[in-house]
């Protein structure tokens, strides 16, 4: 596969997959970056797989406001970090790629650290979703269920060959992406008026 040099995407949702089960069983306490690619994909997988449970926790009606909250600001928390490891990704990924052919290539909208975060999200719904179709407490629900692991694992083998040929035309010079900075603002209390105090015109 000519991507491979790059990335083996087969080998990237295998891991997400993996380390769900794996964080599910025994929760670590952080998944930290180190050096390659893969510590990446990982690092980044955790924060949607925070951002899961957190929003679960979101939805309870027996806990008080101000627990909901704590959870809805770590929340807020997580998915910054997960957009910082998004480009990352993206810069990690663009290092292993070629310059890309002036006269060939044509820009790609979506940048190669979007689409792994969308295979994270997407391993995500496929997990928990077979655990509802496994269900024997209500037969109708789990059949449903069972129908929307289909649907979703499509979309995910879809995707996966997505990404695969992105990164196949990204080594040929014929397709390129690059690193958008976000840039969000409200989270820096600077440029965030409500948390300032500051209008948006105020110097």
């Amino acid at each position: 596969m000519p991507s491979a040099s790059v990335l083996d995407v087969g080998e990237i949702v295998d891991a997400q997959s993996a380390a769900l089960v794996d964080w599910y069983r025994t929760e670590p306490d952080d998944v930290p970056i180190h050096t390659t690619l893969a510590d990446a994909v990982l690092a980044q997988h955790y924060c949607n797989f925070q951002i899961w449970n957190h929003e679960d926790q979101a939805r309870r009606r027996d806990v008080s406001d101000s627990h909901i909250a704590t959870v809805k600001r770590a929340i807020d928390g997580w998915n910054q970090r997960r957009n910082d490891l998004m480009e990352v990704l993206d810069g990690l990924v663009l290092a292993a790629l070629p310059d890309p052919d002036p006269d060939r290539a044509r820009q790609h909208s979506e940048t190669a650290g979007m689409m792994i975060d969308r295979l994270s999200i997407l391993t995500l719904k496929i997990h928990h979703m077979r655990i509802n179709a496994a269900r024997d407490d209500d037969l109708d629900l789990a059949a449903q269920c069972a129908e929307k692991v289909r649907t979703l694992e499509l979309q995910l083998t879809d995707l996966a060959a997505c990404l695969d040929r992105l990164l196949v035309d990204c080594v040929g010079g014929t397709r390129f992406f690059k690193l958008y900075r976000q840039h969000k603002a409200y989270n820096d209390p600077r440029l965030n008026p409500a948390v300032s105090g500051r209008g948006p015109s105020s110097t």
